[in-house]
C-alpha cells in the first residue's frame, strides 16, 4: 500500500526538531524539510512564501498540522490550513508538545517538552459560520510515550482524515 503524501504545517522556529522526529517515523511521505535559509529566501520575493506553500502542497492528499505551543497563532500555518481545506485536501492535527526537543531537554520547567497549544482549527471560520474544528480532528498522543503513540497511530489518523474528507 502506498504511503500517503502529506504536507506538514508547523511553527518552524519552535518545533522543527519535534517535527523531524515525526518525519523519521517513515510511515508517510511528507514534503522535504525546508531550511531556514530557503524560507528566508522565499520571504524576500513578493508572493514567495505563498508560491512555496502552493507548489509544495500541490500533489498532497492531506495537510498534517503538527501543533506545538504557538502553532495556532502562526499566520502561515493558518494560510496552509485554509489552502489545504479550500483545495479539498484532508486536514488533521496532531499535538506534539510531549515530544522532546533536544535543544531544551535540560531546561525547566518542561525539560524538552512544551505547553500544549490551542487547536488551530478553532481559529478558522467556515462560510456556514462553524469553525473548521467542527470538521477536523486533533489527536493528542499519550503523554507518557507520545513518540510511540504517534508512530503506532499516524497512518490510521491520516486515513481517518482522508476518509472523512471524502465522505
Amino acid at each position: 500500500m502506498p504511503k500517503p503524501q502529506v504536507f506538514y504545517s508547523f511553527h518552524f522556529d519552535n518545533d522543527v526538531l519535534r517535527v523531524q522526529q515525526i518525519r523519521n517515523i517513515g510511515v508517510i511521505e511528507g514534503n522535504e524539510p525546508v531550511s531556514k535559509n530557503d524560507w528566508e529566501q522565499a520571504r524576500k520575493t513578493p508572493g514567495g512564501i505563498e508560491k512555496w506553500i502552493d507548489d509544495n502542497m500541490k500533489y498532497k492528499s492531506c495537510v498534517v498540522v503538527l501543533i506545538g505551543s504557538e502553532t495556532a497563532s502562526r499566520p502561515w500555518v493558518q494560510y496552509e490550513i485554509r489552502k489545504g481545506w479550500d483545495d479539498g485536501k484532508a486536514v488533521v492535527g496532531i499535538y506534539i508538545h510531549n515530544l522532546k526537543d533536544p535543544r531544551t531537554s535540560n531546561v525547566p520547567p518542561f525539560f524538552g517538552k512544551c505547553s500544549q497549544g490551542s487547536n488551530p482549527f478553532d481559529q478558522i471560520k467556515m462560510k456556514n459560520g462553524l469553525m473548521l474544528s467542527s470538521y477536523t480532528m486533533c489527536y493528542n498522543p499519550n503523554p507518557i510515550d507520545a513518540y510511540n503513540d504517534i508512530a503506532k497511530n499516524l497512518s490510521m489518523w491520516l486515513q481517518n482524515a482522508i476518509n472523512s474528507r471524502k465522505g
